[in-house]
């Protein structure tokens, strides 16, 4: 990359339509302004610093500038400004593999990428805006998958319907026994009448029991099976994710998936009874004015305020509820590290940090959390004054309607119970308000992982071949991370045949993981494609394509269970070549430590056993499995010189002749004495690819001004044991 002299600052209306095509507008004058006192003030920075500042200076600051080489950097994020022939320009993407650029008088340039390669890009990356916190059911798939599971059945919602309406009607007994014994009872003293009545309550309370025992049991059997459903729903979309698109955060997105937990709690509440009841508001107060009179129009007056203080209440909660939630997620990720990291976090001393990020993140959760208190508590409490209100408003024009002759005691007793029916339901679901905001979060967290793209299209017709591959190529390869503007691999063709042992090898972040993550199909192109056989390997089964290729990741990872089953993780193999790698490998040496053999426990992560152990049982999974395809990433790199050449007699043992091998490695030693093929990657490309008699000569040149720990000569070639 060339280095772009220092004082070659870029042009405000340059900049101005570069922000203009990003979304983001300004005026160019405020913009002249601020690059003239840019300049003025630091006359001699990088142009990424200048340009940073300027923007700065001009109140723009949700744009972030990030320079970067063209020839690592990814053209999806274009446009973007260029340095070319002693100017800056726009650059912008065209078809054919071409690239536009536009200098600031609006003259228009194609040239091809590789004229651009020793060019400096400046990207200006606009903050997005922070996403809306309310709820929408459309376009949320947590959401319509939720209600889906809830009416697949829809015999519940009649059961639940009926009882709720008998629920309702027997409710209007109460106060219909209260007109009764106060209206004839009393005034005739009439005691068989009354054990008449009260048995009749009596069978009516019972009734009401069951009835309202048996609903909230089917509403709670149904948040279940919906809980259960969506939970696993949401399970098999984590377990098929695209792994590049996966949120890095494992403590944040482990807090998105258990967020379920708080619908399944919503649905099983008392406010989902609550709600159930809430439209028999309007019967109770056309009862009230059957009996009253106008004492029903109090209650109807009355009705619309509670609704209104409702719904105050849950826009106020929406937005605390979000942060609340955004906040607790963070520290889920928080605790995830530090529980993962225990090691590190002691050996550097680093233990003040994360507890003082803890604690902050704690101060702000019980700062939300205080305000949303503030808010429930000032909606409950006023819910239940205007209850009172109610009441004694009643009560005042009952007393009217009394003297007047329009209405009796009884009946006045009759509307105050009746009454409270109505304010009740209301007042329950104000009280439970912030639960339906962490439900209503918690189906937008889960909608924000089942909008991750899987590996596969639920849509795709999906191939599988049934001859074993010959062949894996890429053609046209380019891939970069996830917001990131680094093009971690550029190839433009690369295949392996039948046969091939191939050694891969350059310095640390060249992109040699990323390849053959790319390869095993675990991250998908950005750009180009992936071949095994005649197939394209996105377009085939993952089983087809996993019963012809195992990949051994760089960092392994074994799994709650036993040393039995996180070796034979995929179930397919016998116990006769389980026993026979586990002794080549030296792994029943591990088993021998424990009266419990190969049932010996393995808790998350490994934890129990060595790293070099660990490495040993990942690998024996990948040889159990006779792949056709091997792609391992640094398979020896915590082993002892007799583990790692017990590794490579291994896997000479059980790879087949017209077997692909496919290693990377820091340690050429062993697998020299074997390859017949070397590709050296510098920078994403493949710098070298051939035979390991011409491509080591090559290699040993970029070395001889460099300090190497060993040298070892293995079958004539000559070549540094650590790379």
């Amino acid at each position: 990359m060339r280095e772009v002299e220092k004082g070659m600052q870029l042009n405000s209306t340059l900049i101005t339509k570069l922000l203009s095509l990003l979304g983001r507008d300004v005026e160019e004058c405020i913009l002249k302004q601020a690059c003239e006192k840019t300049t003025k003030n630091l006359p001699k920075v990088r142009p990424v610093e200048w340009l940073q500042s300027a923007l700065i200076s001009a109140d723009i600051k949700d744009v972030k500038v990030i320079q970067v080489g063209w020839r690592r950097f990814d053209q999806r994020l274009l446009p973007a400004l260029i340095h070319y022939q002693e100017k800056w320009m726009i650059a912008q993407r065209e078809e054919a593999g071409n690239i536009s650029l536009t200098d600031a008088n609006g003259e228009l340039n194609l040239v091809s990428e590789e004229a651009l390669h020793d060019s400096v890009v400046l990207l200006c990356r606009v903050a997005a805006k922070k996403k809306q916190s309310h709820f929408k059911f459309k376009d949320n798939k947590a959401a319509a998958l939720v209600w889906r599971e809830m009416f697949s059945e829809s015999a519940w919602v009649w059961k639940v319907a009926v009882a709720t309406i008998i629920i309702n009607v027997l409710a209007v007994a109460t106060s219909l026994f209260a007109l009764q014994v106060y209206d004839r009872v009393v005034p005739t003293q009439a005691y068989a009448t009354l054990t008449t009545l009260v048995v009749g309550m009596l069978l009516i309370i019972s009734l009401d029991w069951s009835l309202k025992t048996i609903r909230a049991r089917i509403v709670d059997s149904m948040a279940a099976a919906v809980d259960k459903k969506t939970s696993q729903h949401l399970f098999d979309h984590l377990l098929h994710l695209q792994l590049d698109l996966q949120p890095r955060s494992l403590g944040s997105l482990a807090a998105q998936v258990n967020g379920l937990t708080a619908v399944r709690q919503f649905l099983s509440s008392a406010l989902i009874l609550s709600l159930i009841d809430l439209p028999f508001a309007l019967m109770f107060i056309g009862f009230i004015a059957v009996i009253g009179g106008q004492i029903g129009f109090v209650y109807l007056a009355l009705l619309p305020i509670a609704i209104l203080l409702g719904y105050v209440t849950q826009r106020r909660l929406r937005g605390l509820m979000y942060e609340q939630l955004m906040r607790e997620n963070e520290r889920q990720g928080i605790l995830v590290d530090a529980i993962r990291g225990a090691e590190s976090i002691r050996a550097n001393n680093a233990g003040w940090r994360f507890s003082q990020q803890w604690q902050e993140i704690n101060q702000s959760i019980s700062r939300y959390n205080v305000q949303q208190k503030a808010i429930s508590n000032f909606s409950s409490v006023t819910t239940t004054s205007l209850s009172t209100i109610a009441y004694v408003s009643a009560l005042v024009v009952g007393v009217f309607l009394i003297g007047g002759g329009h209405l009796t005691m009884g009946a006045l007793i009759a509307c105050s119970i009746l009454g409270g029916r109505v304010i009740a339901p209301i007042a329950q679901g104000v009280q439970h308000l912030s639960q339906w905001q962490s439900a209503s979060q918690a189906l937008n967290m889960a909608n924000n992982v089942l909008m991750l793209n899987k590996e596969r299209n639920d849509q795709q017709h999906l191939l599988s071949p049934e001859e074993l591959p010959e062949t894996l190529e890429v053609e046209g390869l380019r891939f970069a991370y996830p917001e990131s503007p680094i093009q971690q691999v550029n190839i433009p063709k690369l295949s392996f045949k039948s046969g091939d042992r191939v050694l891969l090898l350059g310095a640390v972040g060249c992109g040699k993981s990323s390849l053959l993550k790319i390869l095993a199909g675990l991250h998908r192109p950005s750009e180009g494609r992936v071949k095994l056989g005649m197939a394209d390997l996105w377009e085939m089964e993952p089983q087809t394509v996993s019963s012809h290729l195992s990949y051994l990741p760089q960092s392994v990872h074994l799994f709650k269970g036993t040393l039995r089953s996180n070796l034979a993780l995929s179930g397919t193999s016998t116990d006769s070549r389980l026993l026979k790698i586990t002794h080549d490998l030296g792994i029943d040496a591990i088993a021998a430590t424990s009266p419990m053999g190969m049932e010996l426990p393995i808790s998350e992560g490994g934890v129990g056993l060595s790293g070099g152990q660990q490495q040993l049982v990942a690998l024996a999974r990948m040889v159990i499995n006779q792949p056709r395809i091997w792609i391992l990433d640094e398979p020896t790199a915590s082993l002892d010189v007799d583990s790692e050449a017990k590794v490579w007699q291994v896997l000479k043992d059980n790879v087949q002749p017209d077997d692909i091998v496919i290693v990377a490695t820091h340690k050429p030693k062993h697998a020299l004495a074997w390859v017949n093929r070397v590709v050296v990657m510098n920078e994403g490309t493949v710098l070298k690819d051939g035979k390991p008699e011409n491509v080591l000569p090559q290699m040993q040149t970029r070395f001889q001004n460099k300090p190497i720990q060993q040298s070892s000569s293995i079958s004539g070639r000559k070549f540094p044991d650590v790379i």
